[in-house]
């Protein structure tokens, strides 16, 4: 538990009230009513602010964390029979900055993600601002019947992101949000623009692991299937196990596999 601090970190409260009054100031804000989200929060300290802003504080400890995953990422990718693709940040503001503009990267290629606002260093932390979806559920938060419906339109996203050589890289649940009917993504990640190959077979194995707990591996396969031809699948299917053994997945990677395989054959 001692280590598991150590690797989360803490922001001084003198560091976080700093950057919420330097965040009013740049937005003319008088006051501001700020929530902490409670969360495992290994990448950054998220709060918003007046229901409108989505604010996020990034430490030199959060670099260093995100640092040792993509080791531990392309490790697994390296299991899975191909090269590592996710790449690093150095600093909490290149973490900041690329989250902003995967964000508007996806909004000009027609897929949802909040608005982003602006990133900008505050003594020795990195704060990224984004519009705030008020009105949300992630896509583990819906019913069955509701997780269908959305399915397709998961697997449609992710492949016009891929199209446009963009990749989420760290597709799971709670990065999956749903606000007026709509999809929207957040939290992308950094990847090698010129593995988008691997990185696409990535995503479609997230994709389906972040699915089947919710409407079982023919639903999630079938759906799938709406978008991309059974080779693609396979491809995909190679990932399965490692994308499996991440703690923010768990899902029946035997019966994916069967499901894939049964329309590829």
């Amino acid at each position: 538990m001692a280590f598991r601090r150590f690797l989360r970190g803490t922001v001084p409260w003198p560091t976080l009230e700093g950057a919420v009054r330097e965040v009013m100031d740049r937005y003319d804000l008088e006051t501001a009513r700020v929530v902490f989200l409670e969360a495992d929060n290994w990448l950054s300290t998220p709060c918003v602010v007046n229901d409108d802003l989505f604010v996020k504080v990034v430490t030199e400890q959060n670099s260093l964390v995100h640092a040792l995953l993509t080791a531990g990422r392309n490790l697994g990718a390296f299991s899975s029979g191909t090269e590592g693709f996710f790449e690093r940040f150095d600093t909490p503001i290149e973490m900041a900055e690329h989250e902003l503009e995967a964000n508007e990267r996806m909004r000009e290629i027609g897929v949802s993600a909040p608005e982003p606002k602006e990133a900008f260093e505050y003594d020795d932390v990195a704060v990224m601002v984004l519009e705030y979806l008020s009105d949300f559920r992630a896509l583990d938060d819906l019913p069955p019947e509701e997780v269908r419906d959305h399915a397709v339109d998961l697997f449609g996203n992710l492949d016009r992101m891929h199209d446009n050589n963009l990749a989420h890289g760290d597709l799971q649940r709670e990065n999956v949000l749903v606000s007026g009917g709509e999809l929207y993504f957040i939290d992308a990640t950094k990847v090698d623009e010129e593995a988008i190959e691997d990185a696409r077979a990535y995503d479609t194995a997230c994709a389906l692991g972040a699915l089947e707990p919710l409407i079982g591996a023919r639903d999630a396969v079938a759906a799938a299937l709406e978008v991309h031809d059974p080779d693609e699948l396979m491809a995909a299917r190679e990932f399965l196990d490692f994308v499996n053994i991440r703690p923010e997945h768990d899902f029946d990677g035997a019966a994916v596999k069967g499901e894939i395989e049964k329309h590829a054959a």
